[in-house]
């Protein structure tokens, strides 16, 4: 057993002769215990013109203006830190950035952290907040925007309990009737899902069956489905999609779709193709496109971009995006440029 000294003694020996900068800073305390550090600090500076107002990161809809506006500014609030503690088979997780609020330019920009994931995990089962069931991760592309493309992103953290066996998943996940009577969400939504692993990459199938219950009473079932993937490709390059179809609501777009419009379900139809290229062993570029649209509501949403990212050193990458996004039933769109500074612990 290490006592307090020897464990002075053994952090400052790993900060200082870590392996992988990505994978954080490895603290091992023996008889099976580890601790882990990681995270990255993110600087953004970012332009946006047109008629839909500025926001630091595009989400799946936005604020039509009657005229268009310019506006610049340089954040960190994707800036992030996490802590992983392992003994044995128990596994606990814990993530925060700084996207909670608060801040302004007129004092001192204090941004409020925010939980992102926790969670404990033990031989298979997951319980706490982390990612829906619904995703798959490795099919969101590389961006500057936070998360890019959000229109065609089936993105939402949540409570839930997760069994895993091979690449089979079900979960029960928090409740959330988005445009109706929250009150009374009393069952849980069950999702499952199935990925299948090889060599050239994966592609996973999810569906989703859900209670929500409307402002005037009456409770509907849900139902929908996600397939995604990511496809190695030549050398280093590949290929990332995501298509979402039925009555999935909050799991997809980002806020670009509710629920429930009135007393009716709505139901969505997104998608997002994205394309990484390797130009060298380390200069990279994404194109993407992603769609929202939905049919009680009559959104119609999308987003494309083109970036240019490389690395300077193993741990600090850089790079320049630029792109639109458009509220096509709205009429409006706002194009944007943004420089991003990734420093990875």
């Amino acid at each position: 057993m290490l006592n307090a000294k020897s464990h002075l003694v053994v952090l400052a020996g790993t900060l200082l002769f870590s392996g992988s900068a990505l994978s954080g800073f490895e603290i091992d305390l023996g008889d099976d215990k580890k601790i882990t550090f990681g995270g990255y600090i993110k600087v953004d500076g970012r332009y946006v013109d047109g008629d839909i107002a500025y926001r630091d990161f595009w989400i799946g809809n936005g604020t039509p203006m009657e005229e268009d506006a310019s506006q610049f500014r340089i954040f960190a609030n994707e800036t992030r830190f996490n802590t992983k503690y392992q003994h044995g088979d128990l596994t606990g997780f814990i993530e925060m950035d700084f996207y909670g609020g608060g801040g302004n330019e007129v004092i001192s920009n204090s941004y409020h952290p925010r939980i992102r994931h926790a969670f404990i995990r033990y031989q298979g089962v997951t319980a706490g907040q982390t990612w829906s069931t619904l995703m798959n991760t490795s099919a969101i592309p590389e961006t500057a925007d936070f998360a890019g493309a959000t229109v065609g992103l089936a993105f939402i953290r949540q409570g839930q309990v997760r069994y895993e066996n091979g690449g089979f998943a079900v979960s029960i996940e928090n409740p959330e009737s988005f445009g109706g009577d929250t009150s009374n969400d009393a069952i849980p939504d069950v999702i499952a899902k199935y990925t299948f692993k090889q060599d050239w990459g994966n592609v996973s199938l999810a569906g989703i069956g859900r209670e929500l219950n409307t402002n005037g009473g009456d409770s509907e079932t849900a139902f929908g489905f996600s397939l995604a993937g990511k496809i190695n490709l030549f050398d280093k390059d590949d290929f990332r999609f995501q298509v979402h179809q039925g009555e999935l609501g909050r799991y997809v777009g980002v806020t670009a779709a509710a629920d429930l419009v009135g007393e009716e379900v709505e139901t969505t139809t997104a998608y997002l193709a994205a394309y990484r290229h390797y130009w060298t062993d380390t200069l990279r570029s994404t194109f993407l496109y992603g769609r929202v649209e939905t049919d009680e509501a009559d959104t119609d949403n999308s987003q494309w971009s083109v970036n240019l990212f490389t690395n300077l050193t193993t741990e600090l990458a850089v790079g320049f995006e630029f792109g639109e996004f458009e509220m096509h039933s709205s009429n409006a769109s706002s194009f944007y440029g943004q420089f991003s500074a990734r420093y990875a612990l």
